[in-house]
């Protein structure tokens, strides 16, 4: 109604999150599924000759079962987007807002600095989310508590040339899937999936209300898409975004680690906010209570609305979920809450 922000002065507002139900209905999958790799807050996963690739701060690294992860290639800032070419060609964001592209820097607009996604349509033309105009990516947290929707998506066609800026005003790009000419785009701040026309920018809702913050996308194996989903909605987070006041003395006088805000790990501290519900008692963390952080992998159809999906849930340990990649008929998962890449058998897995 358009008269629900005046009543709310005098009833006050619910905060209401939406239930995990039907195809985000809770399940310990990504807790019970075996380790195939551990590596530090593994973040980008990519397939490439065959090869399972993961970024982890500074280096991307090859890995496999059984085996140490081998350093690929090592730059001077942290890794923050991967994408192959159609040609082969490794394409690498930084988080200083470079972009290289087979090892070799591309010039970028002014208006790019916070690369979070990459992806590449069949014709070659490269895709980009810059997550922020304001913030570095590893600043994610104080673009949400700020309320950011500063970010943009851009395009470089693939004769090559300057990136040209498609649609902004967008809140957090995190993940980019290619849909023939439109491009489909995790928009995490606003919890919902936006497709975009390529040739004039327009925008149309694929998926909302998701009951969590939206990262990376990346194909599955007959059209569909998996998206992952970083950290998990909270009502006292909710609430927090509503109180203005509140919310700038707690980025004034509160180190960012200690924010009442979304988190790819918790428990790992007694200076973190805790919830009721989310306090251990008689030493059980419940698992269906309130918390910071959350794994969370979904599959999507063809058209692009929710199957089924993987949890990792309150007591788990697999959260920070960012990124996974399709291979062989196996899904790895990249947990940078849990320190680790995942292996599931799609075949057996009894989706």
């Amino acid at each position: 109604m358009i008269l629900d922000p005046i009543l709310d002065m005098f009833r006050g507002k619910a905060v209401t999150i939406p239930p995990l139900d039907g195809a985000f209905r809770p399940n310990t999958r990504l807790d019970d599924a075996p380790a195939f790799a551990e590596l530090t807050e593994p973040d980008n996963l990519l397939v490439a000759d065959g090869r399972v690739l993961a970024s982890s701060g500074n280096a991307i690294y090859a890995i496999a079962v059984g085996v140490e992860p081998v350093v690929v290639e090592a730059f001077p800032s942290p890794v923050t987007a991967l994408a192959l070419s159609p040609s082969g060609e490794l394409t690498v964001g930084l988080e200083s807002g470079k972009l290289l592209i087979a090892g070799r820097e591309v010039f970028l607009a002014a208006g790019i600095h916070c690369i979070t996604a990459l992806a590449y349509a069949e014709d070659g033309t490269l895709w980009l989310a810059n997550g922020s105009a304001e913030f570095a990516p590893s600043q994610w947290a104080a673009d949400l508590m700020k309320k950011g929707a500063s970010g943009s998506l851009w395009k470089r066609d693939a004769a090559g040339g300057e990136f040209r800026k498609v649609a902004g005003d967008i809140a957090f790009p995190y993940g980019l899937h290619i849909l023939g000419r439109d491009v489909l785009v995790s928009e995490s701040w606003r919890h919902q999936l936006v497709r975009f026309d390529a040739a004039t920018g327009s925008r149309s809702t694929a998926l909302t209300h998701l009951p969590g913050y939206p990262a990376r996308l990346s194909p599955a194996g007959d059209g569909g898409a998996w998206l992952t989903l970083f950290a998990p909605r909270n009502r006292l987070i909710e609430f927090v975004l509503q109180e203005t006041h509140y919310r700038q003395d707690m980025i004034d006088q509160v180190p960012p680690a200690y924010w009442i805000a979304p988190a790819l790990a918790s428990n790992r501290s007694f200076l973190e906010p805790l919830q009721c519900g989310g306090i251990r008692t008689m030493g059980i963390h419940k698992p269906w209570s309130p918390s910071r952080s959350y794994g969370l992998v979904v599959r999507l159809d063809q058209n692009m609305q929710p199957q089924f999906s993987l949890h990792s849930r309150a007591n788990g340990t697999r959260h920070g979920i960012c990124s996974v990649a399709e291979k062989g008929g196996e899904l790895y998962i990249a947990s940078r809450g849990g320190d680790c890449v995942l292996a599931v058998d799609l075949a057996s897995g009894g989706f």
